[in-house]
């Protein structure tokens, strides 16, 4: 028998230990929850990308009564694949507010949506910076495949 262990780095700052560019990025990814439709399970994700060229684009859950609705992580990077197709995300922001507040612990994607950014590394070739915004706290991770270390790749 052999053992693999996996060992995820976190760091943890404050929003105020943060760069001018990330304070940015979870800004917007804040503001993004205003866009949330989430009738249903009252819980807005919002997510902001930072492409390599320096745009910003915003995402956010879109909930239906068929309950076949689209996370806030995946409507920001498909809308960045059709619109700015083979450029690269430099780093994601994701959170959360529900009943009145951002949420404590730091949000992190499903699983659906860690499949979905760790293609987009994949295909561009370097790591994505992942911010995990809570009220209090805020995680970062050098890439996705912090997040999905046994993931999918075979097709």
């Amino acid at each position: 028998m052999t053992e693999k262990n996996f060992v995820t780095k976190i760091q943890i700052y404050s929003y105020n230990e943060l760069n001018d560019e990330d304070k940015n990025l979870v800004d917007k990814a804040k503001e993004a929850t205003k866009a949330s439709y989430a009738p249903y399970s009252n819980f807005h994700v919002g997510a902001a990308l930072l492409l390599d060229n320096g745009v910003t684009i915003i995402g956010a859950n879109q909930e239906n009564a068929a309950f076949a609705g689209t996370c806030g992580e995946r409507s920001a990077c498909y809308n960045a694949g059709a619109n700015y197709p083979g450029v690269p995300i430099k780093k994601i922001a994701i959170t959360s507010f529900t009943r009145g507040n951002f949420v404590e612990p730091p949000t992190a994607p499903c699983g659906v949506c860690r499949q979905a950014l760790l293609e987009f590394e994949t295909q561009a070739g370097k790591p994505m910076e992942v911010i995990l915004v809570g009220r209090d706290k805020i995680y970062k991770l050098e890439s996705i495949k912090s997040l999905l270390p046994l993931a999918f790749s075979e097709f």
